[in-house]
């Protein structure tokens, strides 16, 4: 979720007792300009396409949790018993007593697994949702009351702006979820640079990745029996609409999602039930009948070619865990 037109301010101490320091580095009015633009082209391009970063208004937030609780939906429960089972083993290799910064926090749950074992001094929620992350800080409060705990709202897959979070002392990056998946892998390439080259001494990143597997269960993951996923893609037309002063509705579009082997990537898509005419600020898109809306991608890596992207953005010291089954892998990286 971006903030539009919002200014670009510093620090809300929320109060003295939460121990919680909210930053809001959304875009400025010119740069939210721009992706309002950015957003509109892409609604006119053929074929349309919405960034995955608009999912998350407060409603697409609160779907996407329910998902994360799916039978089908094994990668979010993979990775935690991962961190559970393998903690200490991770712990050893990130070091104790770091400042540990989460990339798209979301509900801080899996920063929790591990900041007892962890130590941190000050712990560093970034996403683009703040509707996300105030709650979930608010809860970590009484639970880490000694751990400096800051918030972050910032879309960092543009600029990696911490607005003075982090100090020059030793950094653990957090990136779990697999949401690197929905960067293309130039995409995701470019943005482990710019976390490598936030990393000093003793610092590096600690990072999921969803492994490639059989279609039947990715297709699965993404197409639950509830239609969980469909609300959440369907969803993202509504906060299209207010963002870009539209009129979609999203009873007109339906919900298609599939693994895509040869690309090895889960592709959503929002496909037109019947030919409509939709506003687009002060222009009109027609979307004829089975014409699609491009919304995600989810990228799949074996180890081999995770440690391979991992290398290309500048890291040269890998370790790797995994579940017993090989659906899912915790990288960390130096």
């Amino acid at each position: 979720m971006s903030k539009p037109a919002a200014a670009l301010h510093t620090v809300t101490e929320q109060s003295a007792r939460d121990n919680v320091r909210l930053i809001d580095r959304s875009a400025p009015r010119g740069e939210a300009d721009d992706e309002r633009a950015a957003l509109v082209a892409g609604l006119f391009a053929s074929p349309a396409c919405i960034s995955p970063k608009y999912f998350y208004d407060g409603i697409g937030c609160t779907l996407f949790e329910a998902i994360c609780s799916l039978p089908e939906y094994y990668p979010t429960r993979t990775e935690r018993a991962i961190l559970t089972t393998h903690r200490d083993a991770i712990v050893h290799a990130v070091g104790t007593g770091r400042q540990f910064v989460d990339l798209g926090a979301g509900d801080c749950a899996k920063a929790a697994l591990l900041l007892p074992a962890l130590h941190a001094r000050r712990y560093v929620a970034v996403d683009i949702a703040a509707a996300a992350i105030e709650p979930a800080l608010s809860r970590l409060t009484t639970v880490f009351p000694r751990v400096e705990l800051m918030g972050v709202v910032t879309d960092f897959s543009r600029r990696f702006d911490l607005g003075g979070a982090i100090d020059s002392g030793p950094v653990t990056f957090f990136y779990p979820g697999s949401s690197i998946g929905n960067f293309t892998p130039d995409e995701a390439r470019s943005l482990l640079r710019r976390v490598r080259d936030l990393c000093g001494p003793e610092s590096g990143l600690l990072i999921g990745v969803d492994t490639k597997k059989e279609k039947a269960r990715l297709d699965a993951a993404y197409n639950d029996t509830l239609g969980v996923t469909a609300a959440f893609n369907l969803n993202v037309l509504n906060h299209v609409n207010a963002l870009a002063d539209c009129d979609f509705n999203p009873a007109g579009f339906a919900h298609v999602a599939f693994y895509e082997p040869i690309k090895g990537r889960v592709e959503m898509h929002l496909e037109a039930r019947h030919s409509q005419r939709v506003r687009i600020g002060e222009r009109e898109r027609v979307f004829g009948e089975g014409e699609r809306i491009h919304t995600e991608n989810s990228y799949k890596y074996s180890p081999g070619e995770f440690a391979a992207l991992l290398r290309s953005g500048g890291f040269t010291d890998l370790r790797v865990w995994q579940d017993d089954a090989r659906d899912f892998a915790v990288f960390h990286a130096t």
